[in-house]
């Protein structure tokens, strides 16, 4: 709703006159009793139903004073746009005011909102251009929270520190009597009611009725769907059924045209249509009776009508995403299962007397770094090694990220692989990283890749460059198609045979941001694939598919693990401003140039200080042009892939910011600015999750896990300590428990083979960096080398002149079996350690009760 106004008290006492006041219903975190906003029941575990109270929200854009001019001839011609995506799928904006620094609007705006959801208002003033594209002067960033119901509120905001230029701004919301809103969350998404509506073409009606061939335009904006097309003949149609799934408490409309066709159109999916007809069929769906046909005819300029059936329903709860930051129920039963595995394990390698009572046993798993073909050859060696001192049934997960996913994912081919001596495996990706990978783009081969992402397109995904790194990983790593899924790993822990399996991978802006600003953990396992911060899972089978609102619209073929491999160790979608701090360990450098200029404009509001619900207003004054380009050129992701996002539709609770477990991996400023988060974003643009820190943590840190004991295996060259180090900085910031790093310079020069960092409440980490130290001397524990064998310890893991730099991934056979040997050796070599957390963290849990 639009209407240039005068007073915006009488426009809103007009538009709420028919409904009887009564108390305002605003949520308790304006400070105001009575609120509907209630818990009225849990649908499933980690999530539950609210009801929400509805509000009209009036902004009235008064005028701006002493804006300044962003031409060098004209003063500005200003307008102002409006957007609240939580209560609109559109743009609002006022008119033009040309050539003055002072313009006066006056203009209101209506918007139906409700209270469970976090409703920011972005009012963003632009400079009007005919010739070029309109300038963007400012944007104020308003948390509609901070309104007192059935009360006007006029706001000023500054738009310079001096506070000479302003936007005059005037704020009514008024309650709508209507029933509340019923809507799910896990306190950090919602998902909102969804009407779905089905418009049926009257075949029996429409038998002699349209003359010719026409098409048919179905439009709901903002729906899913948005438009559909179909071509109407005598004959019949292409098809005869379609389906649009709304937000209800958008009122949604759908509109319909028959224009003339001039060639045969199939049904298809495109983007806003401009509606150009005069004979449009417009039919608000709430007017609709729920769950009953109604007839509707669309007519053309020749008196001809098309009939049409309509039907609009409530969308079922059933949801495909699983709301909550709980483990799954298919890894609480493996947990159950693997631990008295562990146990029996355990009891034997430590010779115990006596078996250990569920709470007893410790909860061990491995956590391994990126690097390439390097981390996938350390990675064999290392299980190798453990399953050699027979420790490799002591292990409840692994996590890897990039190069060490290449390992995880071909082991779980075999769903009994931990069972069977690894000499095989080994055996195996020995032989494909001394082969030649020349034939890896060879013709033939090319032409196989190009019929392989053709594919990928026409099952309804994006295909990329990642999609073509996995390609050319299978072709390396593999010997001919692998048809293998992320969720055919189920088999491999079905009876908890062996650890579980997650892959860590990082979603990112494609283009504007560098890790350091945005970035948000995202865990593969054989059963849910989920982001960590909003507490979002899908079935691993399902992921690549299309959603909205937590619903499965569109089935997609589950990708092959090479797909998954590409994306988990994708080398080359790094920006340059990752480069530079990956290389430099500096996060200051580019701050200047990539750093979006966000000012708070709320210091001086004691009160909202109090509101921890609330987000400040904040004041985004855009770069200039010079810098704009800058910071593309920094931050441009020329190489990545883009999965379709599971969590469109949904939107941000109004208390989000305050979750627990949002604010555990809440460590980015868009994490205050709910309208630019993962839940607006079309899809998702997931890199190896290396870029930020070159560690698989995240997914053991989380406290459902309960993880005691991480052996921490580091495959970086020279920087042996960085990664961990890192990681409790990060963890520090983020209030996660995790042992204190510190470390001295002279150890820093010369590494340990393995590091034992413990706290209190926090896993014992046992640190093992890829370093070359008694092994030179030793070929085995406690075995000198003879002379003559003196150059098999001579592995070169540091420098530039190291055979094992990231971006080599053929080996010579002495290379390979060098560096096997080391880490293994350096494994064997501090075995006694390993054994001697494992009794210290059966003591702790000896001594406190039992965890939940």
């Amino acid at each position: 709703l639009h209407y240039p106004s005068t007073s915006l008290s009488s426009d809103v006492d007009l538009l709420m006159a028919s409904q009887q006041k009564t108390q305002s219903a605003f949520p308790s975190l304006l400070g105001i009793t009575g609120s509907r906003a209630v818990m009225i029941q849990r649908p499933t575990a980690g999530s539950y139903k609210e009801e929400a109270s509805l509000y009209l929200l009036s902004v009235r854009i008064i005028q701006a004073k002493n804006i300044r001019k962003s031409d060098l001839i004209s003063k500005p011609d200003c307008y102002v746009s409006l957007w609240l995506p939580t209560a609109s799928f559109e743009t609002k904006r006022t008119k033009t005011i040309w050539n003055s620094r002072q313009p006066v609007w006056d203009e209101v705006f209506h918007f139906r909102i409700q209270n469970q959801v976090k409703n920011i208002l972005e009012l963003s003033m632009h400079d009007e251009d005919l010739n070029t594209p309109d300038d963007h002067l400012f944007t104020v960033i308003f948390d509609v929270a901070q309104l007192t119901p059935h009360h006007n509120i006029c706001r000023t905001f500054a738009l310079t520190p001096e506070g000479e230029e302003e936007l005059e701004v005037e704020f009514k919301m008024t309650e709508i009597l209507d029933p509340p809103e019923k809507i799910v969350t896990n306190g950090v998404l919602v998902s909102r009611e969804i009407s779905c509506l089905e418009v049926q073409i009257d075949q029996e009606k429409n038998a002699n009725s349209v003359k010719g061939k026409k098409e048919l335009v179905l439009e709901v904006k903002g729906s899913y769907e948005n438009s559909k097309s179909t071509t109407i003949s005598t004959k019949s149609s292409s098809e005869n059924q379609f389906v649009f799934h709304s937000v209800k408490g958008w009122e949604p409309e759908l509109t319909a045209r028959l224009q003339d066709a001039s060639f045969s159109l199939d049904v298809t999916f495109s983007p806003d249509i401009e509606d150009t007809s005069a004979q449009s069929l417009i039919v608000p769906l709430d007017s609709l009776p729920a769950e009953k046909y109604l007839d509707a005819a669309v007519q053309t300029e020749e008196n001809e009508q098309l009939n049409l059936k309509l039907r609009v329903k409530d969308c079922p709860e059933k949801f495909d995403v699983r709301l909550g930051f709980d483990l799954c129920e298919k890894e609480k039963d493996f947990l159950w299962k693997r631990k008295r595995v562990v146990a029996d394990a355990i009891k034997k390698i430590l010779q115990l007397d006596e078996e250990l009572k569920d709470h007893e046993v410790p909860l061990v798993a491995v956590m391994a770094t990126g690097g390439g073909a390097r981390a996938m050859t350390c990675l064999y060696s290392h299980l190798a090694g453990l399953q050699k001192l027979n420790l490799l049934d002591c292990i409840t997960y692994i996590t890897g990220v990039s190069g060490s996913t290449w390992t995880m994912s071909k082991l779980y081919e075999d769903a009994d692989w931990s069972r069977k001596d690894l000499k095989g495996p080994v055996n195996s990706i020995r032989k494909h990283m001394t082969k030649r990978k020349a034939s890896s783009i060879s013709w033939d081969r090319l032409k196989y890749y190009r019929k392989q992402l053709k594919q990928i397109a026409e099952e309804g995904r994006k295909a990329s460059f990642t999609d073509l790194w996995g390609l050319l990983l299978e072709s390396m790593f593999y010997n001919g198609k692998n048809e293998n899924k992320l969720s055919d790993q189920q088999r491999a822990v079905e009876n908890g045979q062996n650890p579980l399996p997650i892959y860590l991978a990082i979603n990112v802006k494609n283009d504007g941001s560098s890790t350091l600003h945005f970035k948000e953990w995202c865990e593969f396992s054989p059963y849910e694939v989920g982001l960590l911060k909003y507490g979002a899972f899908v079935r691993t089978e399902d992921f690549g598919s299309k959603f909205f609102m937590g619903r499965l619209m569109e089935k997609l073929p589950e990708s092959r693990i090479c797909y998954l491999q590409g994306l988990w160790g994708n080398v080359f979608s790094l920006n340059l401003v990752d480069t530079w701090n990956i290389a430099t360990d500096s996060k200051d450098f580019w701050e200047q140039w990539v750093t979006n200029s966000v000012k708070d404009i709320d210091k001086d509001n004691e009160e909202l200080e109090k509101e921890s619900t609330h987000l400040k207003t904040h004041l985004y004054t855009p770069a200039g042009k010079f810098s704009k380009t800058i910071k593309g050129i920094l931050t441009n992701r020329p190489v990545h892939g883009e999965q379709h996002n599971f969590l469109r539709g949904f939107q941000l609770h109004a208390s989000y910011n305050q979750h627990d477990q949002f604010s555990t991996w809440k460590d980015c400023d868009l994490d205050s600015s709910p309208n630019h988060l993962t839940p607006q974003a079309e899809n998702l643009c997931l890199v190896d999750a290396g870029y930020f820190i070159n560690a698989s943590y995240p997914p053991l840190l989380r406290s459902d896990r309960n993880v005691d004991i991480i052996l921490s295996f580091d495959y970086t060259l020279d920087t042996h300590v960085q990664s961990i180090e890192q990681t409790y900085h990060y963890c520090s910031e983020q209030r996660i428990p995790f042992p204190k790093i510190e470390l001295s310079e002279e150890e820093r020069k010369n590494p340990k083979e393995c590091y034992v960092f413990m706290d209190e409440n926090s896993p014992i980490v046992l640190h093992f960096p890829l370093v070359n130290d008694t092994f030179k001397t030793h070929k085995a524990p406690g075995v000198r080398r003879s002379s003559s064998e003196m150059a098999e310890g001579d592995v070169n893991v540091s420098g530039f002149w190291s055979p094992f730099y990231l971006m080599n991934f053929t080996y010579s056979e002495p290379e390979f079996d060098r560096l096997m040997k080391l880490t293994e050796y350096n494994l064997e070599n501090n075995k006694d350690l390993i054994l001697s957390a494992f009794r210290t963290a059966i003591e702790l849990k000896k001594g406190s009760s039992p965890r939940p």
